[in-house]
């Protein structure tokens, strides 16, 4: 049997990181990979939360903690159905949440903490002009990785170039 491979597969519950998982796991999964599912929660729709809307300054303990608490419930909530995935297919490995303002620095970070010797992410198929404009997680992680990243377009949900302006 060859050496053990540490394989990072990025997930957020989307259909692209659905996509992305399906295909390492068709395409490039070995017996014995050890696979570590990473996920960078977005903690910025606590934020963006409309019990916000007319409170400017007002700072409510209570209603801090019940929203944190929401927060790490969901968090944990996403955990188990990706733990659930591995098992789903049987394979060896480990759910890791990791905290970050950027996804793609999550993941490389993450990444690196686990030796990974490679990394598999779902695109989302932004079209050229927005991701000039937004950047995209996965140009970030071919970027900065240093060890090889498969890139998974959904063959069904990319935009096409008319679709971009």
């Amino acid at each position: 049997m060859a050496d053990q491979r540490n394989c990072v597969v990025a997930v957020d519950g989307s259909e692209h990181s659905d996509y992305a998982f399906d295909w390492y796991y068709k395409q490039v999964h070995r017996e014995g990979d050890h696979v570590v599912l990473v996920y960078i929660p977005e903690l910025n729709d606590m934020l963006h939360s409309s019990r916000w809307s007319n409170s400017v300054y007002v700072f409510d303990r209570d209603v801090m903690e019940a929203m944190l608490r929401e927060e790490q419930e969901r968090i944990k909530a996403d955990l188990e159905v990706f733990a659930q995935k591995l098992k789903d297919h049987g394979l060896g490995g480990k759910v890791k949440s990791v905290m970050a303002s950027k996804p793609g620095e999550g993941i490389i970070k993450a990444a690196e903490e686990e030796h990974a010797d490679l990394i598999v992410v779902g695109s989302r198929g932004k079209g050229t002009l927005r991701r000039t404009f937004v950047g995209s997680v996965s140009d970030y992680i071919v970027h900065h990785s240093h060890v090889p990243v498969f890139v998974c377009k959904h063959p069904h949900k990319h935009v096409h170039p008319e679709e971009t302006h």
